[in-house]
């Protein structure tokens, strides 16, 4: 299933820029950055669980906030993409991580 994560990682103290480095990492691990903090991410249900989990137990709730966009296995018809950035189907194109 693909699974738009966005995330807002209050930045005022060093704490907060560490966390937002981390959240950034962790995402990038699951899936593609196509926005400064937006990801797209293929993940099966059981690596959706580890995903989620791994970035509730970093925020600060009281400072941050992340927001998952379910699109689930079609989604190659609810995603249209216009613009410079080169976005890669990450289904079928190979990514060298």
């Amino acid at each position: 299933m693909l699974v738009i994560v966005s995330y807002d990682v209050q930045v005022s103290d060093n704490s907060g820029k560490r966390r937002l480095r981390r959240v950034a990492k962790i995402c990038k691990d699951y899936g593609q950055r196509v926005q400064f903090s937006v990801f797209e991410c293929i993940v099966d249900p059981a690596q959706w669980v580890v995903f989620k989990r791994k970035l509730i137990v970093l925020i600060n709730e009281k400072e941050d906030s992340l927001r998952f966009y379910f699109l689930g296995a079609n989604w190659q018809h609810n995603v249209e993409h216009v613009g410079a950035k080169k976005i890669f189907n990450l289904e079928k194109d190979a990514l060298v991580v």
